[in-house]
């Protein structure tokens, strides 16, 4: 996708429509990664609930995953883990 210079937007940069974050991955953002161990997890939700990027993923009521191309590392999600099901490690581990 080739990026809109400053000739491209619109007058008075106006945000022309809202809901467009799905379109953008921005996982990249992050420096630190969550590790979700899923023999510890009890699959309560809480990290459902409070995660600000909507980020954990649930199927049939149980967390099944993470999804990293959203998640930007705040960690929330492991500090309302009551059973440590979730770790946050340094992103620059991974690459």
């Amino acid at each position: 996708m080739k990026k809109k210079g400053w000739k491209d937007l619109p007058i008075g940069a106006i945000i022309e429509k809202g809901g467009t974050a799905t379109e953008f991955k921005t996982g990249d953002w992050r420096t630190d990664r969550p590790i979700w161990y899923e023999d510890k997890c009890t699959s309560c939700l809480l990290c459902f609930i409070y995660c600000p990027d909507s980020s954990i993923i649930i199927e049939d009521s149980k967390m099944v995953d993470i999804d990293l191309d959203f998640c930007k590392g705040c960690g929330i999600c492991k500090e309302v883990c009551p059973k440590d099901a979730i770790e946050m490690r340094r992103e620059a581990d991974f690459r």
